[in-house]
């Protein structure tokens, strides 16, 4: 399933993503921090959502209480809640 999630208290204005069964890949963040954020997405490429979760929610931007990594955690977390939703019974 490929995944679009509007962060938000972050510079990146869309966060794109492909989800199968519990595995994220092709990462895109549009907007933020160019190559910081092509770097993460390179780095996690592959993790499942709760290793995506471990090492990356709760990041925080200065003073800002999320970051890009931090959102990106709540959207995979979010894809994945809504993906098992349609697929329960």
């Amino acid at each position: 399933m490929d995944y679009t999630y509007e962060p938000e208290n972050v510079c990146a204005m869309q966060i794109c993503f492909h989800l199968e069964d519990n595995i994220v890949s092709n990462i895109q963040f549009i907007g933020g921090c160019n190559g910081n954020l092509k770097a993460i997405a390179k780095l996690v490429d592959g993790w499942t959502v709760e290793k995506i979760e471990e090492y990356l929610k709760g990041n925080l931007c200065g003073r800002r209480q999320t970051s890009c990594a931090d959102q990106l955690a709540i959207a995979v977390r979010e894809a994945y809640d809504k993906a098992s939703a349609v697929v329960a019974p």
